[in-house]
């Protein structure tokens, strides 16, 4: 890989997450996790918001990393269910509890719909760049859809086996790779976040 390709470095452990949206962005950047970096640990994510978290785990990053010459790019992703009032919302990583997996969540969320025929919900992406001089960004995308009865399909991770987006009668996890690419709410954040990122390096370039 040329050594032009711009590094990003995102906050999270998450390989699945990293390599989403590498593909969404097309080989214009490297994207690495904090692994990669060797940063332990997990980032603090107390903010009300999705928004405020995607911020705050970026600043924490920034601090890990020190004066590192690369873009940091957190995000946050939140389920917001209408017949939950929003729920699972900023806690949907954590909605059965702390250190859960996909499957404890996945089970929660079905229960608490158990008999409810208002399914719609909406998923959100906030994504929070921090640039090499210290410009911070924000982007936000959503995608509409609704949650199936049951765990459909296998692909993908998280909620994905429940949420159907809308104009579709398959969950993100029936879809391939490539499908959910193209309509995901981590590509709609990532497509508001992407004239950004390219107009911070062809400014970079410029003055170098």
């Amino acid at each position: 890989m040329s050594k032009d390709i711009p590094q990003i470095i995102l906050a999270t452990h998450n390989t699945h997450k990293a390599e989403e949206i590498e593909q969404i962005l097309k080989g214009q950047f490297k994207v690495r996790t904090m692994k990669d970096m060797g940063v332990t640990g997990e980032l603090e994510e107390t903010g009300s918001t999705i928004e405020e978290n995607a911020e705050m785990k970026a600043e924490q990053l920034k601090c890990k990393l020190g004066d590192m010459p690369v873009i940091i790019l957190s995000d946050d992703t939140g389920l917001f269910v209408d017949a939950l009032n929003g729920a699972p919302g900023v806690y949907s990583a954590r909605y059965a509890g702390e250190d859960v997996s996909y499957e404890d969540n996945n089970k929660k969320l079905l229960l608490e719909l158990d008999g409810v025929d208002d399914r719609k919900a909406e998923f959100k992406t906030c994504f929070c760049a921090i640039f090499p001089d210290g410009a911070v960004t924000t982007a936000t995308g959503e995608v509409k859809g609704k949650i199936a009865h049951e765990n459909q399909g296998d692909n993908g991770f998280g909620y994905d086996p429940l949420f159907i987006p809308e104009g579709y009668e398959k969950t993100y996890a029936q879809m391939t790779d490539e499908e959910k690419n193209k309509l995901s709410h981590r590509k709609a954040g990532l497509d508001r976040m992407i004239p950004i990122l390219e107009t911070y390096l062809q400014e970079s370039r410029s003055r170098s």
